[in-house]
């Protein structure tokens, strides 16, 4: 627990690289949002590019200039230009986990996380809202590593069965066909004592949107005007984002997704597995969660306060 973390795994298959981190010269005051996926990414970006420019300036929409680092499909060079000509404070994204990505002592992460259930909902939306030109890209570009990203296959069962009980990776026993989820938080719960580590809940973001963002904003050492805060907020809310989602989606997005950026925002909301997992799911789910350790399974699933 005293020890700084360590690269021990190189995250390498049809979304991820983490050697694109290894040339990225981080500034003192640089915000990595890290999460395994559908946990709240562009939530917490969204807060976190808000709190930065209180007046609503954004330079771009939110996933453009706040890049995802670790994705393969991104031109590195052209990437890490815009990032090294950016004047102002910098904020990235990361779907890594804390032992594949670089860990730096003047960076504040922020480190969300979701109900696992939950995650695998949204999961079912992204994976099967993707057209035949994205699978084709995403596999015959260059240089990947591993199998080819699978096509959707219209079955919850089973995609609820490979995904919290099949691993991507060798080292993780979840999360196919992407890589884990439950250990992913796991590695930055386990040094969230450093100064630099912020753990995240997306159902505390839904229950007290504005006490978390003050919490987030203390933790950036960032001071908006009380004029501004309310405005601040309110952009940041799904009902804001939803009816705008230009402001925040990138520009790659509609050859992403079938719908663009209103497919990618999607609900937004917790529970839709609750008539759709069976017993035998949550069976599965039991099992899988009864291998992390309490504290963090609790935490994993519910949010609250890190000790």
């Amino acid at each position: 627990m005293g020890d700084l973390p360590v690269v021990t795994h190189v995250y390498q298959n049809h979304h991820l690289d983490t050697t694109r981190w290894y040339d990225f010269k981080p500034r003192p005051d640089d915000i990595v949002v890290a999460t395994s996926y559908k946990s709240g990414t562009t939530f917490t970006q969204t807060i976190v590019a808000n709190l930065l420019f209180p007046d609503g300036n954004l330079p771009a929409p939110v996933m453009d200039f706040c890049p995802w680092v670790d994705f393969r499909m991104n031109p590195l060079d052209d990437m890490m230009a815009m990032l090294e000509a950016q004047p102002h404070r910098r904020s990235m994204k990361s779907h890594l986990p804390l032992d594949g990505l670089p860990y730096f002592k003047e960076v504040k992460y922020i480190a969300v996380s979701r109900d696992p259930r939950d995650v695998f909902m949204s999961l079912l939306n992204h994976h099967s809202s993707h057209p035949e030109g994205f699978f084709e890209a995403m596999n015959t570009m260059p240089r990947r590593v591993g199998d080819p990203f699978p096509r959707y296959v219209d079955d919850i069962k089973l995609n609820w069965r490979n995904w919290i009980s099949k691993g991507w990776f060798d080292w993780e026993s979840d999360g196919y066909p992407y890589w884990s989820h439950l250990r992913h938080a796991k590695t930055f719960w386990d040094h969230r004592h450093l100064p630099n580590i912020l753990m995240v809940h997306f159902n505390d973001l839904l229950a007290d949107l504005d006490g978390e963002m003050r919490r987030i904003a203390n933790y950036l050492d960032i001071d908006v005007p009380a004029r501004q805060w309310d405005a601040v907020v309110d952009r940041c809310t799904f009902s804001s984002v939803k009816k705008d989602p230009g402001k925040v989606v990138g520009s790659n997005t509609a050859n992403a997704f079938k719908g663009g950026a209103d497919t990618f925002i999607h609900k937004g909301t917790n529970g839709r597995w609750v008539d759709v997992l069976d017993e035998e799911d949550f069976a599965l789910y039991d099992a899988a969660m009864a291998k992390l350790p309490k504290d963090y399974a609790h935490w994993l699933q519910n949010g609250g306060a890190v000790d």
